[in-house]
């Protein structure tokens, strides 16, 4: 929830999807304001991607509903995209698509994302790192309200990470847009959210300023072997910055008095 008395660009309330026969989310608001950074992070399966496609609008929800301001402008950069590595594109070929931009906006943005010049470079050329960079060029290009990324610097090591996080903040600061992130980087992505939200089995387990996560063994947590480790992070401390949300299905709170 905001914890603020901004006006959410974006909102999900009580979203509840499922999957075939499977519920994948179960109950989950979210909000994201002007000016916001919020992180959903999760372990595997917990629903996160699923989440944004939500809000996005590719899939509707069984119940609940998923409401924005008017107008509102979305620019989404996709956890993968897959390019056929015979295809001669180009940087600037692909800013054009789905519909041609002004040369001068292409050079603008691709500025504004670090690099310069790229126009004619091949995207199958493209180191990791410079790929999502031209994603997100792509996503600004529409000078969007609200940034959605489906974990953005899923592949990149944690120095490309990092830059990549920066960037975003930087952007944030520089247009003012809110930004909402799936990611699992928990080393890097605390620097760069106002507010983590924790799904778990389809559900929000908890909330808040991710100080509360930043700790070395909660890290290895997240990362170690299986589920266990993963739901090790979530352990529900009695901690000011974040809000516990009981859930029958949840392991942790099961183990939780």
């Amino acid at each position: 929830m905001l914890q603020d008395r901004r006006v959410a660009l974006l909102r999900g309330t009580e979203l509840s999807v499922l999957l075939g026969d499977r519920t994948v989310l179960s109950g989950v608001d979210i909000a994201v304001a002007q000016g916001e950074i919020v992180t959903v992070i999760g372990p595997n399966g917990s629903g996160k991607s699923t989440l944004l496609r939500t809000l996005l609008g590719i899939l509707a929800p069984r119940r609940g509903l998923v409401s924005h301001k008017d107008g509102l402008v979305v620019g989404y950069v996709p956890q993968r995209l897959a390019l056929d590595p015979t295809m001669p594109l180009s940087v600037g070929r692909f800013l054009n698509l789905p519909q041609r931009a002004r040369q001068a906006d292409q050079r603008a943005v691709l500025d504004r994302v670090g690099l310069t010049g790229f126009e004619r470079r091949a995207m199958t050329a493209l180191s990791g790192g410079e790929f999502q960079r031209v994603l997100l060029a792509r996503a600004l290009l529409v000078q969007p309200d609200i940034l959605m990324l489906d974990e953005p610097t899923q592949g990149l090591d944690q120095a490309g990470a990092a830059s990549f996080y920066k960037l975003i903040d930087s952007v944030r600061d520089e247009t003012g847009c809110g930004v909402l992130m799936v990611s699992h980087d928990l080393h890097v992505v605390m620097a760069a959210s106002d507010r983590v939200v924790c799904l778990s089995s389809g559900h929000v387990c908890c909330e808040g300023t991710p100080e509360f996560v930043a700790s070395a063994p909660a890290y290895r947590a997240l990362f170690g072997d299986g589920t266990d480790g993963a739901l090790a992070l979530y352990r529900h401390h009695n901690h000011a910055n974040h809000i516990h949300r009981p859930h029958e299905d949840c392991p942790e709170c099961s183990t939780t008095s």
